[in-house]
């Protein structure tokens, strides 16, 4: 190729071809759940449920505090959706996270957590 020659396009991308076929494949259901893992495991890391081998444990409970609140809204907006049988084993882990959250706060009734403002409370009601 001389200087005054552009290269010639590239050939189309056959695994994002192959990307978009296999992802219409799916059920909205499995992609709903698939998010709603991943938000789980993301909480849960921020919430200071995984162990870091040098501090003994990560925690940032205002990004927990985000992830935990997205993920409420994902189902609680989802589960008429999904049906009961994925619902409830989401709105278990959202449960748990929301308890692990409360557990974590070094003062559980400080200001910001009044009834109803903990993280995801809004979509789901008072948890305890």
């Amino acid at each position: 190729m001389n200087d005054n020659q552009t290269p010639a396009p590239a050939p189309a991308d056959e695994s994002s071809d192959d990307a978009l076929r296999d992802i219409s494949e799916v059920a909205a259901v499995e992609i709903i759940t698939s998010a709603c893992v991943h938000l789980m495991s993301a909480a849960a890391v921020k919430v200071g449920l995984a162990e870091d081998e040098a501090t003994g444990q990560y925690q940032d409970l205002a990004e927990a505090r985000k992830l935990i609140t997205a993920l409420a809204g994902l189902v609680t907006a989802s589960a008429p959706e999904i049906g009961n049988e994925h619902a409830r084993s989401l709105r278990d882990g959202l449960r748990s996270l929301q308890l692990a959250f409360a557990e974590a706060l070094p003062f559980p009734d400080g200001p910001g957590e009044a009834p109803g403002e903990a993280p995801g409370e809004k979509y789901t009601g008072r948890v305890s």
